[in-house]
């Protein structure tokens, strides 16, 4: 079963009854371990782990109180690839709606409570904010890669004021930062640099979201920046507004005024200002930094001939395909080539978009740069060239999605959604294959979204449109548990067992109709054969019937599950014992008899496989590990391999030990991570078979939740392992 939290409410179809002896366990010790408690009044909505899982808990009664009646709550932050906007729908369990994210990476996050699309909530019980977004706050994951995002030691750092000045638009204020020890020594003057935010930004954004004051402190900390006055503004405002705050920096502070001692640095528009002043000849700055910029048009020689005369850097700095700066930041190249123009290019950050989380990394480039001479004048490690233009297909062109080859990927709509308000496409996109939701943008009669880079590995997404899930209807692929799911495949060596063999290479997949005496209906299952099958081979295949989980049925294993494709690759590469996989449908009152009495039957009758325990395995996920559980239960030493994935054993009453001992070659269980729901019942399952004395093997923490990414990772673990002397 795939856990959907953006309905507001677990997926839970059923654990259905798996078997008298199974189900009540099962859903005993989950109820008992995952029932979230309301929360105490003051009680923290975000907990954070030491191994960076975000943990969030939001009273219920406390969204009616200030939202009302909600049917979906979402933590709205920069929890995306590339650090990009996302929405993680949270789950209403009692009275809490929660949800569990990660492992994150180290850094500033930032984020809001959403009901319903439209009705922020700031979370009251964390003290921090954002003063230009009222509803935001923010947590700091610790790591080794966030050491300059952290408080530096008390007492050596430097000093934020506010500075208060005049301009043609009103009275303005800026932050200044200033190093440790200024200005206990009066005779000496500072050199400058001015940070500008983009477009609506304030200076406190540099503060509350770009973390300068620790990356100043912590670089002047370890020596690693020239002592200098760091001016935080606003967005910009034009030029004159610029000169009056420079006025009123060298009125107020001891600073240096020559254009030598003189730098600027600014994020989106306000990188597009700092480019202006450096190319526009005025000879303002010796020191110009563009972080993911918008210039536009052309630089003249002329400029080129102004701009050498005091210009010492000019730094580029550009995120990935997501960062709208990306082609604008490509013709700049070419231009400033053309003009003759020296620069520097700090190279495609390719894990970075257009947000404070890139625009972090490059103030950390750029300050230990200016006002001293520097050895270094390359991209940082592991940036990239920029080679061209990102240009995604002409809109309508099908099928959907665009994929490139190092993983960013275009979703488009098609037109019949030109009217809705909030658009976002639904992925298993978050760390481990957890599921979030990026918000699409309006192009046209249709809405866009580029997301990436993806890890190599198989995706499967869903439109939301105003809160209504819809598919990808220029996708053709299908699932057929999930009508409005569309999948899609990012190539590379990390996804080679979900891909396709060549053509002719891999096994058989057949249907398998057979009666249910136990639902009083015709029903069928996939059946897997492997290259070469002989129906009249002396000796029968061992088989693997292989069970799915709640709200699935028996393709699910093939259009999700990507067995075939893992099967095919695993037997070409000699690690598969030849066998036969059956693929039933479990969604029964009694899945015991259905399984002996119909699936078992039915495949024997049609193919050359054993009827030997030894040589006959059952595995499930969730629900189906929940019926492999109810079967090893009450026919011990029936299958001889019976694994488990996602799935807790339940309550070991009236268990015969020493048959299942006995008869049982492998059990094997598996779980995702923290995300995965039932991995407080998983682990108490451990403490039970060790308590009954059953012998079993744990395949350890699989990262991710309960979903695909897990299972798959489960089977490719499983099946080479399986009828092993």
């Amino acid at each position: 079963m795939t856990t959907t939290p953006d309905h507001g409410r677990l997926r839970r179809t059923g654990v259905r009854r798996l078997s008298a002896a199974c189900t009540a366990g099962v859903v005993a010790v989950a109820a008992a371990l995952l029932a979230p408690q309301p929360a105490a009044a003051g009680t923290p909505w975000l907990e954070v782990s030491e191994d960076r899982y975000a943990s969030f808990s939001v009273p219920a009664d406390y969204v009616q109180e200030h939202a009302g009646e909600v049917s979906q709550l979402v933590v709205e932050g920069n929890f995306g690839p590339s650090a990009a906007w996302a929405e993680f729908g949270l789950t209403r369990r009692g009275e809490v709606w929660s949800g569990v994210l990660g492992p994150l990476r180290p850094g500033l996050y930032y984020y809001q409570v959403t009901g319903d699309d439209t009705k922020g909530l700031k979370d009251p019980t964390n003290s921090s904010g954002v003063a230009s977004k009222p509803l935001w706050s923010t947590f700091l994951v610790p790591g080794e890669s966030a050491r300059l995002l952290a408080d530096a030691p008390q007492g050596t750092g430097g000093s934020v004021a506010t500075l208060t000045y005049r301009t043609g638009t009103g009275q303005r204020s800026a932050r200044v930062w200033t190093p440790p020890g200024y200005p206990a020594d009066n005779t000496r003057r500072y050199p400058v640099l001015l940070l500008r935010s983009g477009s609506g930004g304030a200076s406190t954004d540099w503060l509350d979201l770009g973390r300068a004051k620790q990356i100043l402190d912590n670089l002047s900390a370890r020596r690693a920046m020239e002592p200098m006055v760091v001016v935080l503004g606003d967005g910009p405002d034009g030029d004159r507004e610029l000169a009056d705050l420079r006025r009123a920096v060298a009125d107020r502070y001891r600073v240096l005024r020559d254009p030598a001692h003189q730098a600027i640095a600014g994020v989106a528009e306000g990188g597009t200002q700092a480019l202006r002043a450096a190319l526009t000849g005025r000879n303002e700055f010796a020191y110009v930094g563009s972080f993911s910029g918008l210039p536009t048009g052309d630089v003249s020689r002329e400029a080129a001939t102004t701009a050498d005369r005091n210009l010492r850097l000019l730094r580029l700095y550009s995120g990935n395909v997501t960062d709208p700066g990306y082609n604008a930041t490509y013709r700049l190249t070419r231009s400033l080539g053309r003009a003759g123009i020296r620069f520097e290019f700090d190279g495609v950050n390719p894990d970075g978009g257009a947000n404070w989380t890139t625009w972090q990394e490059n103030l950390v480039d750029f300050v230990p740069r200016l006002f001293r001479r520097v050895s270094d004048h390359g991209p940082s490690a592991g940036h990239r060239p920029l080679t061209g233009e990102f240009r995604p297909p002409p809109a309508g062109t099908t099928p959907t999605p665009f994929v490139t080859e190092d993983g960013f990927v275009t979703f488009e709509t098609t037109t019949e959604f030109t009217a809705a308000r909030h658009v976002t496409v639904w992925a298993n996109v978050a760390p481990g294959g957890s599921w979030l939701r990026v918000p699409m943008i309006r192009d046209g009669d249709r809405w866009r979204a580029t997301v990436g880079p993806l890890d190599p590995w198989f995706y499967y997404y869903r439109f939301i449109v105003d809160r209504v899930a819809a598919k990808d209807t220029s996708n053709p692929t299908r699932v057929t548990s999930e009508p409005t799911w569309s999948t899609f495949l990012v190539p590379g060596q990390r996804a080679r067992l979900l891909s396709d063999v060549p053509a002719g290479r891999g096994g058989t997949i057949t249907s398998l109709s057979y009666r249910s005496s136990v639902a009083d209906q015709d029903r069928t299952a996939l059946v897997w054969t492997p290259p070469g099958y002989d129906p009249d081979r002396r000796h029968p295949y061992p088989v693997l019937y292989l069970q799915h989980g709640a709200g699935q049925s028996y393709p699910d294993w093939v259009e999700m599950g990507r067995a075939r494709q893992i099967l095919d690759h695993q037997f070409l590469d000699g690690d598969l014992v030849p066998m036969v996989v059956v693929m039933g449908n479990g969604n029964v009152s009694d899945f015991n008899r259905e399984l002996l009495e119909n699936i078992v039957p039915a495949a024997r009758a049609r193919y050359n496989i054993s009827a030997d325990p030894s040589e006959q395995a059952l595995a499930g996920l969730s629900m189906g590990g929940g019926q492999a559980f109810g079967v090893l239960k009450a026919y011990p030493g029936e299958f001889a391999y019976v694994a488990a994935f996602s799935a807790g054993f339940g309550s070991g009453t009236g268990v015969d030990v020493a048959a299942v001992n006995a008869g049982t070659r492998m059990l094997r269980l598996y779980v995702g991570d923290r995300t995965d729901f039932v991995y407080p019942s998983v682990m108490a399952s451990l403490t039970t078979l060790d308590n009954l004395g059953i012998r079993y093997e744990f395949a350890g923490i699989t990262p991710g939740p309960h979903g695909w990414d897990v299972w798959q990772k489960n089977l490719v673990d499983l099946a080479p392992r399986l009828f092993r002397r």
